[in-house]
């Protein structure tokens, strides 16, 4: 539920913060006074579309903050998001700056747009006053009538976009099977001749240090003899000469202990020596002059040249390339193999139908269901005797949604034939139907936890007024209810009631939004029934509706500062 409302330099807002509480609560007010203003802020922070025309004259930005409580179906989705979800508390935060730059947070970290609407859908549901609007479209009449039969579609569309796809790989290898034979033809080529050298990973750069060395063996072999020689073989070395100079210093080490360091290294670049000439005599034991394998090397590396001229690329690539070739030899077969792209098609237009009808027979079962809910909400609603039908339309073409179209259909009274809710012209039956299908469908729906009715009664008036007051009331006894409205008997059976004003102070135009109760909230319903001018018929009138709506509200919180 919707705990708490902030506002800061929003539209004509310089500063407001309202607490608000579950059941059925209602904002009214006086024609321009800005009632739908808590509602427009409220959807910018779930993730409306915003622009710098929100923010309020002369300030720097706009900042709306909307508090939660955390509904349990969004906790998984904060804990992948990487949110914090452990109070139990969620707050949304967005801010809209006079270039119309938007910032948005998730429990106090960063959040894009899209996760402010990710997580709306768990948290509010908002029907408009022009509500009836869209349900002359049908993908959202589909959508009303899948929400009742507990339908998913994303799996249907997304085999559908498999059959889609499968359909046209078969039908692009068709038209094009001589182009990509030819191409088919070309690749194996060229994999022919690389996989006659078969080169391997990092074998171009073996070839080349082994070359080197091979080249160069007898420079390498004399230079590793003249060294052999200074360390320990010549007449005058220096494994002799530290030998020596070991010698000389031992026999007077005695008379000065400082010498016996210089033994110590002396002795240590001994060992070093030693070491130096065991490894130069097995370097020149092993190495030998091998002009066959050099003349191998030669012939292979021109070869690795010859091949990288040809195809322009570097030798060193040319495994690479050799894999990529083959890799796209075996599209080009998996994409001229007509049989197997037609076996893929069937099975994925199998697997589609099958869902399709799986999801048909579900809205089959739920639209009678949903056919009856309306209907008799039309009976309380001033529409006695009038009939809502769910007509499915078999489809010659399957779509991404199905084999079948949604279309509502509805006889405004009794003895009349269900025409499409498109063709109903009175804008008052339009009204009541879509209030009949919002309250039907949230009634049965399990989603959002706070529901929102935006000037939704327009058009209805009399005592069908009461019973769209009396049914937002039984909603909310389940479910956290607010409305906007202009209905003084709607207004009566709130639990919660909140008005706004706008007043202007030298020259500057700001709203307001207080809770009312006692006296006050007579005065507000008696001047929705009468006007400004507050006459004792009006005031007796408000107390007989809210004492028959037996409203007994706490008293609404609220804090707010200019």
């Amino acid at each position: 539920m919707l705990k708490r409302l902030a506002l800061r330099d929003f539209v004509i807002v310089p500063a407001l913060e309202v607490e608000l509480n579950g059941g059925f609560s209602v904002l009214t007010g006086e024609t321009g006074a800005g009632k739908s203003i808590l509602i427009d802020a409220l959807q910018l922070a779930l993730g409306a579309r915003a622009d710098a025309g929100v923010v309020r004259e002369g300030a720097a930005r706009a900042d709306i903050t909307a508090e939660f409580d955390t509904p349990a179906s969004l906790q998984p989705w904060l804990v992948d998001a990487g949110f914090d979800a452990d109070d139990g508390v969620l707050l949304l935060r967005r801010t809209i700056d006079a270039q119309g730059k938007s910032r948005a947070w998730i429990n106090g970290s960063p959040a894009t747009v899209t996760q402010l609407r990710e997580a709306a859908d768990h948290l509010v549901d908002i029907h408009g006053q022009h509500a009836w609007q869209s349900l002359t479209r049908p993908a959202s009449v589909r959508e009303l009538l899948d929400a009742q039969a507990g339908v998913d579609t994303r799996p249907l569309v997304a085999l559908w976009s498999q059959w889609k796809s499968s359909s046209d790989a078969l039908e692009r290898a068709r038209s094009q099977q001589g182009e990509l034979e030819r191409e088919r033809e070309r690749l194996a080529w060229q994999i022919g001749e690389v996989d006659k050298l078969a080169p391997a990973d990092n074998e171009w750069d073996e070839l080349n240090a082994e070359h080197q060395r091979l080249s160069n063996a007898q420079a390498l072999l004399d230079a590793a003899r003249l060294a052999l020689d200074a360390v320990s073989d010549g007449d005058s070395n220096a494994d002799s000469l530290s030998a020596r100079a070991v010698d000389a210093l031992g026999e007077v080490a005695a008379f000065d202990q400082q010498l016996a360091g210089v033994i110590e290294v002396l002795q240590g670049a001994q060992a070093q020596l030693q070491d130096a000439a065991h490894t130069l005599n097995a370097y020149l034991n092993h190495t030998e002059l091998d002009p066959e394998r050099l003349g191998e090397l030669d012939q292979r590396m021109s070869a690795w040249m010859s091949l990288a001229r040809r195809y322009r690329r570097p030798p060193a690539e040319l495994p690479a390339l050799l894999a990529q070739w083959k890799q796209e030899l075996a599209s080009l077969d998996a994409a001229t193999d007509l049989q197997a792209l037609e076996a893929a098609r069937a099975e994925a237009e199998r697997a589609y139908r099958a869902e399709a009808q799986r999801i048909g027979q579900l809205r089959k079962k739920a639209a009678p269901r949903l056919a009856s809910a309306v209907t008799e909400a039309m009976q309380q609603l001033g529409m006695g005797g009038g009939r809502f039908e769910v007509a499915l339309l078999p489809q010659d073409t399957p779509q991404s949604f199905g084999l079948e179209l949604v279309e509502f259909l509805v006889a405004g009274h009794a003895g009349s034939t269900p025409r499409p809710l498109a063709k109903v012209a009175s804008g008052g039956e339009l009204s009541r139907l879509a209030l009949a299908i919002a309250v039907t469908t949230c009634r049965d729906a399990s989603g959002a936890g706070t529901l929102i009715f935006d000037e939704i009664d327009a058009g209805v008036g009399g005592t069908v007024a009461d019973t769209v007051g009396r049914l937002m009331k039984q909603l909310g006894r389940d479910r956290q209810v607010m409305a906007v409205t202009h209905l003084a008997q709607v207004a009566a059976c709130a639990d919660h009631h909140y008005v706004v004003s706008k007043a202007a102070h030298q020259g500057v135009t700001t709203s307001d939004v207080q809770p009312v109760q006692g006296e006050a909230r007579v005065a507000e319903v008696a001047r929705m029934l009468g006007g400004e001018r507050l006459s004792g018929t009006s005031v007796a009138h408000a107390q007989e509706l809210l004492a028959v709506a037996g409203n007994t509200a706490a008293p609404a919180k609220k804090r707010s500062r200019a």
